[in-house]
């Protein structure tokens, strides 16, 4: 057997056990895609990262849920760039480029307040309508539909992974939330494994613009995400198409997510409406400990 060192990073903070855990593997290359499988299978996070060579950006990020490899992952994206720089695996340079299924991806590198602060640039923004029953949909995860809001639409949105955006018009039906993963396909009729997202244009916190949750889909392996990147970016660029489109510029939102889980993480969220909409996000992480995988 093969023994692999895992180092557990937890993005979107800067307090160990807060935030989202990613595990991430340095020595990568010479692994098979099987071999990372196995690895993220066996450590259980939503993700673990896996940077290797690129012939065409800086570096090439691979993402693995214990189900299945991803297009992207916004928290192993954090970790991943913040492992690599504090273990001196690359040098610290302002601007990098990572090479992802889901395209190349710029990343702005700053420190500030004695840490690293990644700034990921995400996809373009796409949308898909929702077609299928909101009562279904409300039920799937523990809300009445009058939990959700009726003044605006339900979606997928996509700026690098699909996931299906659902405004929650109630801040208490958070805590209330029970996913019944298995249904999911059946009611995601256009996108079977997409992701739910349910958000409020509301925050528990002062310092925080939005409020949301992440339950995972059931190829992954996983139930739920802790604090969510990708998903954040997909809000950004909902507010932009759908509730501020005559807002042009660039502004910032704050996006909390995982009091639920005791895992209180932050994630900024950078909009540009211009003529497109862009969307970067803005994170931390910091390191937790080794753990040894044997494949």
């Amino acid at each position: 057997m093969k023994k692999i060192i895992v180092k557990q990073y937890d993005a979107f903070s800067i307090k160990p056990g807060k935030g989202n855990p990613a595990g991430i593997v340095l020595d990568a290359d010479n692994l098979t895609d099987e071999e990372m499988q196995e690895i993220a299978s066996k450590v259980g996070f939503n993700e673990c990262a896996f940077p290797v060579k690129s012939n065409v950006a800086d570096l090439r990020i691979r993402y693995f849920t214990p189900g299945h490899e991803m297009d992207l992952c916004g928290h192993a994206t954090m970790a991943t760039i913040f492992a690599l720089v504090t273990e001196k695996y690359i040098e610290f340079k302002r601007n990098l480029t990572i090479e992802t299924k889901a395209g190349i991806l710029s990343i702005q590198l700053t420190e500030e307040q004695k840490t690293y602060h990644m700034r990921m640039e995400h996809a373009k923004p796409r949308f898909k309508p929702f077609g299928g029953s909101i009562k279904d949909l409300a039920t799937s995860i523990g809300i009445t539909i009058e939990d959700i809001h009726a003044e605006y639409p339900i979606v997928y949105g996509n700026t690098g992974i699909w996931t299906l955006c659902i405004p929650i018009k109630n801040m208490d039906a958070f805590a209330k939330m029970e996913p019944k993963t298995t249904t999911f396909p059946s009611i995601l009729k256009e996108m079977p494994n997409a992701s739910l997202h349910p958000f409020s244009l509301k925050a528990f916190s002062e310092d925080a613009d939005m409020h949301a949750r992440h339950f995972s889909s059931p190829i992954s392996g996983t139930i739920q995400d802790a604090v969510t990147g990708t998903a954040s970016g997909v809000m950004g660029a909902y507010v932009a198409t759908y509730l501020l489109p005559e807002r042009k510029g660039q502004y910032d939102l704050i996006v909390e997510q995982g009091q639920e889980l005791d895992k209180d993480g932050r994630v900024i969220v950078h909009v540009e409406n211009n003529e497109d909409i862009t969307i970067a996000i803005t994170g931390t992480a910091v390191y937790v400990k080794d753990i040894a995988v044997y494949i």
